[in-house]
């Protein structure tokens, strides 16, 4: 039998057990002795006098802060939810400090990517910093119900507010992450230097990729009666971060697209060459001739192709009556220009022809290449003329999507094209300030997430991570999940969503979401997957612990006050659970302090005329009635889970208590007690 720990996971002992897996000779009576240490890395310390080091007012106490534990839960709103029974997506409403403490357990390691927006420090922003980090959760909870702390740059601690406020998020988001991870944050010139530093610190220097620069605002004409002295704005950046640099295997790339007829009108009017003007119509006979070798020793056929046709794309035209457009779709694989690349494959192919003295202009060879994006696949090139000039095709550099064609041009960290037209109404939500594009949001998926992977977003806003990761399971019938964390911030009632129903942004979101999600089944009803698609969302709201016994409603207590709290602990033991929660808001505090993903099927049984819980296909059964009988205990054995959970003083008596948790072990089952 165990009893249950209800604090959320602590992340000293981690750290202290990391430590002792790598240096366990510099433990002593199981403390850290700090000079046995230096004694093991040796020339690998840094002196006081020598170490670089980036700290600010406060940056001790927000340490801190990101190590400490919490009894905090997450309980459900299946009201404000929509498809609670099967969404495997997340809406966390409230600080997303403690909700990020409080997913220690059930989502350490799981997320594959993390993108931010958090507040800029412009000398405009609010944000919640508590004075006091160590206040009591019921006072912290009751000052951020109240309108948040606003930031003035006249402010003595200005950088180091933020600072503060956003070290122990990062570091505590860190945990969370899986082993292959990447995580994107938005920010602007006022604190990118300084957001780099901790996140150097935070994530390693070393695994820093890239600071993105990304046009999010037009520049429009400035008005003649008045200038700012600096120049104006339209350039956010977002940085870039991987969990490990050198292991790391390369983003997916990410491309501008522009429609074939728009690109060829440019290159017509500026005067510029367009080469790919031919196209392979027909192969030719295969004709095998000889085989080389590359530099590892690996095989390369060559073939010379007889009776082949190549036509010019005007001709082709002509002979299709087609337009040029069409041609481009139609002959979309079979169009190629020739260039002669610097490749030890086509001299070495080249070289062997002329050994063999074979008469022919157009030859291909087989081999499988150990590099690139044909790395140990069979693949096939072609060579035309006596010098050997590889046909470099256009399906290569281009996309084909339905009968559109596009040209795809690399995006690198300038990213100048993304769609601001109309974005503060976009989805018929109105949100005027910092709403991110759906686009920008898409390139990130994009670039590292694959099919089942978690994303999360703890400054969520106006949720577009959670509008571009549902658009792009659309696109490929993926299955991505996303976590968002908002706090409830107000919506001014001068503002355009301001109803009686919309009076905060967590509502905005929720109704984005359901307005995007309806549209998405209008425009794919006769898809056969998309009732199968997960376009919706489980809601939940920070709150304390369902529990009596972990609730500390004081900071410092005098003696008369232990009493007192003594005496109203034993009374309550006969009822652990507050007044105003259920059996439901247990069972998720359960999964929370279990590890267990909050999306997780659940099942409510009758044993006996009890309730009882299955989670996750009957892993954790938790019977959280009283008077429990030997007879019951017989039921969910039969079962067979691997978790048992059970209130202490639920079983019928203390015998039945001995003889249960006897059956259960002798099972394997474990038993958890509250």
């Amino acid at each position: 039998m165990q009893q249950m720990d209800w604090k959320t996971h602590d992340i000293v002992n981690d750290n202290l057990q990391a430590l002792k897996q790598i240096f366990p000779g510099a433990f002593s009576e199981k403390k850290v002795d700090f000079e046995k240490l230096k004694q093991l890395l040796w020339e690998d310390i840094v002196s006081d006098k020598e170490k670089y080091s980036f700290t600010w007012n406060g940056k001790n106490d927000a340490i801190q802060v990101a190590l400490a534990e919490n009894t905090w839960t997450l309980r459900p709103d299946k009201a404000s939810s929509k498809n609670w029974d099967t969404t495997q997506n997340l809406y966390i409403e409230w600080d997303n400090l403690e909700v990020l403490r409080t997913l220690q357990w059930s989502y350490r390691g799981k997320v594959k990517m993390i993108y931010i927006d958090p507040p800029y420090n412009t000398g405009n922003d609010s944000f919640i910093y508590p004075d006091n980090y160590w206040e009591t959760a019921e006072n912290y909870k009751q000052k951020t119900e109240q309108d948040m702390k606003s930031n003035p740059d006249t402010s003595g601690r200005f950088h180091s507010d933020w600072l503060s406020m956003m070290y122990p998020r990062l570091k505590l988001a860190r945990n969370l992450l899986k082993w292959d991870w990447v995580i994107f944050i938005s920010i602007d010139d006022n604190e990118v230097f300084n957001l780099k530093k901790i996140c150097d610190e935070i994530y390693g220097e070393e695994n820093f990729v890239n600071i993105i620069s990304a046009k999010m605002k037009n520049v429009a004409w400035a008005s003649w009666w008045w200038e700012d002295k600096r120049l104006k704005k339209n350039i956010e950046y977002i940085l870039v971060y991987v969990k490990s640099y050198d292991t790391f295997n390369n983003f997916n790339w990410i491309y501008n697209k522009t429609e074939i007829t728009k690109v060829l009108e440019h290159y017509k009017n500026n005067n510029i060459s367009w080469k790919y003007t031919a196209a392979l119509v027909y192969d030719g006979d295969k004709e095998y001739v000889g085989s080389t070798i590359d530099w590892d020793g690996n095989e390369i056929k060559i073939y010379k192709r007889n009776n082949y046709i190549i036509k010019s794309i005007w001709q082709i035209v002509k002979d299709d009556k087609l337009s040029l457009k069409q041609v481009y779709e139609k002959y979309f694989n079979r169009i190629f220009r020739t260039t002669i690349p610097q490749s030890s494959i086509r001299v070495r192919a080249m070289d062997k022809v002329k050994e063999l003295n074979i008469d022919n202009d157009f030859y291909s060879i087989e081999y499988v290449p150990k590099t690139w994006k044909n790395k140990d696949k069979l693949y096939e090139q072609f060579y035309k003329w006596d010098k050997f000039n590889l046909l470099a095709w256009f399906s290569d550099v281009w996309e084909k999507d339905k009968e559109d064609v596009y040209k795809l041009d690399k995006l690198g960290t300038l990213w100048d094209k993304i769609d601001l037209n109309n974005l503060t109404k976009e989805w018929d939500i109105k949100f005027e300030n910092g709403k991110k594009p759906v686009k920008l949001i898409k390139n990130f998926l994009n670039m590292c997430c694959n099919k089942n992977d978690i994303v999360l977003d703890f400054f969520s806003g106006s949720a577009t991570t959670a509008h571009a990761t549902i658009e792009k399971n659309v696109e490929d019938n993926w299955k991505r999940k996303f976590i968002m964390v908002q706090l409830e911030e107000k919506v001014n009632e001068k503002d355009d969503n301001y109803k009686d129903w919309l009076k905060n942004i967590c509502e905005i979101w929720k109704e984005r979401i359901r307005r995007a999600g309806e549209k998405i089944l209008v425009e794919n009803k006769d898809k056969d997957w998309i009732e199968n698609l997960d376009i919706w969302f489980k809601v939940f709201k920070l709150d304390t612990t369902n529990l009596k016994k972990w609730e500390t409603t004081v900071s410092w207590w005098t003696d008369s006050e232990v009493k007192e709290e003594l005496q109203t602990r034993l009374t309550d033991m006969t009822n652990p659970v507050k007044e105003d929660r259920d059996q439901i808001d247990m069972i998720y505090e359960i999964m929370l302090k279990n590890g267990m993903d909050l999306s997780l099927p659940m099942e409510e049984l009758n044993i006996g005329w009890k309730k009882v819980f299955s989670i996750a296909s009957g892993y954790l059964i938790a019977c959280l009635e009283n008077d429990i009988t030997l007879d019951i205990i017989k039921e969910i054995c039969e079962l067979k889970p691997k978790v048992s959970v059970f209130y202490d003083n639920s079983f019928k008596d203390d015998v039945v208590k001995l003889n249960a948790i006897e059956q259960l072990e002798k099972q394997e089952i474990q038993v958890r007690v509250i």
